[in-house]
């Protein structure tokens, strides 16, 4: 009878984790619209977004070796070849899109500051949830990361003729406080208690999944009002420069005989923005008129993402 029991159980903890993998488009869906009927509801998230971020990268590290990062080194022109399609192609794609949609000069130099930012962390939640390859996007976070003081400033000068300063430092912090330190610990922790951890690790995927589609409906309620004003035209716009950012992304890769895997997570990596740098940077040098593409981008590509995560997900990565 105890061993039915168990059994009973263990199957039905068996079956929390397969149940949110498979719904997980409803669940963000379902919080994102209890976000914007009531903003409070989530909004108390935002001072823990970079925690929920961090136990996401410590979940990865859990699920890593450091030999996949020893690989990642091997494949530096890899790398060097996803850090020129990040800067390239987002930038002309900003360009590109707002003078066929006619935008207006506020939504058009938004559109410029969200294309001349780096990856952004959430990439690294959805290469995961794709089960791309996270010490790739990882990598790549990182590297365009640190290139972003020199580069982001520059393309904005370029196409805007208008100067403005990115903190390195601060920069670089936050990428290694929510990204490399948790994912770190993890990795760590895996080398150490492997067959003590191994019993949890079906859990972290579920884990991520939920905390992804909390961190959603934080970014929906705090971007209530823009939401309910309903730009379509910016909608369009940012809709396009992303899933345009992901398909060049894949299909360059591809042509540049990478491996599925490594294809998906350049397209994530090159379509998926740190759009939270481009509201602060609009807001700061332009206004906040400027600002609204940045925080539609914030909640597009990590819809997008997630959708794309799933699909992925359940299809062959060789």
């Amino acid at each position: 009878m105890v061993r039915k029991f168990r059994h009973a159980t263990a199957m039905y903890m068996e079956r929390i984790p397969q149940f949110i993998e498979r719904q997980f488009i409803g669940i963000a869906v379902v919080l994102s619209c209890v976000a914007l009927a009531y903003p409070p509801s989530f909004t108390w998230v935002k001072p823990h977004i970079p925690l929920g971020l961090g136990i996401i990268m410590f979940g990865m590290g859990l699920t890593l070796e450091f030999e996949d990062f020893r690989e990642i080194l091997r494949k530096w022109p890899l790398v060097c070849f996803g850090m020129v399609m990040q800067y390239l192609i987002m930038p002309l794609l900003a360009v590109g899109i707002s003078f066929a949609l006619g935008l207006p000069a506020e939504a058009l130099i938004g559109m410029v500051v969200v294309g001349a930012c780096p990856g952004g962390t959430a990439s690294n939640v959805i290469t995961y949830l794709a089960r791309a390859n996270v010490p790739l996007s990882v990598t790549m976070t990182l590297a365009s990361t640190c290139l972003a003081p020199l580069l982001t400033p520059s393309i904005i000068y370029l196409v805007l003729e208008r100067r403005i300063d990115i903190d390195f430092g601060s920069m670089v912090a936050s990428v290694f406080w929510i990204v490399v330190f948790p994912l770190v610990d993890g990795l760590v922790l895996r080398r150490l208690f492997r067959k003590r951890l191994e019993p949890f690790l079906r859990y972290f995927p579920s884990l991520s999944i939920l905390v992804i589609a909390l961190l959603i409906a934080c970014i929906i309620g705090l971007n209530q009002q823009t939401l309910l004003a309903f730009p379509v035209l910016v909608l369009v716009a940012v809709a396009l420069h992303n899933g345009l950012g992901l398909a060049m992304g894949y299909g360059l890769a591809r042509l540049a005989r990478c491996s599925r895997r490594d294809a998906r997570t350049l397209a994530i990596e090159v379509g998926m923005q740190n759009s939270g740098l481009g509201v602060a940077l609009a807001v700061k040098y332009f206004g906040a008129a400027s600002a609204l593409p940045g925080a539609l981008f914030s909640l597009w590509h990590n819809l997008s993402g997630v959708w794309l995560a799933r699909r992925w997900r359940n299809t062959p990565n060789s």
